[in-house]
């Protein structure tokens, strides 16, 4: 996904300021896809440029006034586009498994303490996530716009809930192997 069609996306659900959005992004869109203050004011620079969007009039100028945007018809035909358009999974890269990779080399030191500590923080969002799934989702929400948000939301308790079992298995592992020595000679 790319940032450009995640803004388009949020405000085609709502029109929205550029603080608006960088609150919506730490709040739902930043749970998949994450983007600062600076990036997304500069990329509704380039979209309006481009004709993608546009500001809102205000009702009263003056100077620092927030703008809010709203998407015209050929932002909404370029999100259709590239959400119809074929794209293939990107592969997957996480430095803790390049970590562990590495202690079987170097050994172990420092590294369960921080097995536990990604435990610990996987948790904390597997547990952030169904609070949501029951606050926002309650049984007879059934729209396609619900079931499609819902899916998403589905992905990350999916994901997390992976990494909460994975670790799991990776520190009851870690308990059999021998205190912090390479497995194999330097």
């Amino acid at each position: 996904m790319s940032l450009p069609h995640a803004i388009l996306t949020a405000l085609l659900e709502k029109p929205s300021s550029g603080l608006e959005l960088t609150r919506r992004f730490d709040r739902s869109i930043g749970y998949f896809w994450s983007a600062t203050h600076q990036q997304i004011y500069r990329e509704l620079g380039k979209l309006e440029a481009d004709g993608l969007i546009r500001a809102l009039p205000s009702e009263q100028p003056a100077r620092g006034q927030k703008k809010s945007y709203e998407v015209l018809h050929a932002g909404r035909a370029e999100l259709a586009r590239w959400t119809a358009a074929s794209q293939n999974p990107k592969p997957h890269r996480d430095t803790l498994l390049l970590r562990l990779r590495a202690a079987a080399v170097v050994g172990t030191a420092g590294l369960e303490a921080d097995l536990r500590r990604h435990l610990r923080l996987h948790e904390r969002q597997l547990a952030e996530y169904r609070e949501i799934e029951q606050r926002d989702f309650p049984p007879g929400r059934d729209g396609t716009e619900d079931r499609l948000r819902h899916l998403v939301l589905r992905a990350g308790i999916d994901l997390e809930t992976f990494w909460t079992q994975w670790l799991g298995s990776a520190l009851a592992e870690f308990a059999e192997l021998p205190d912090g020595e390479p497995t194999s000679p330097a």
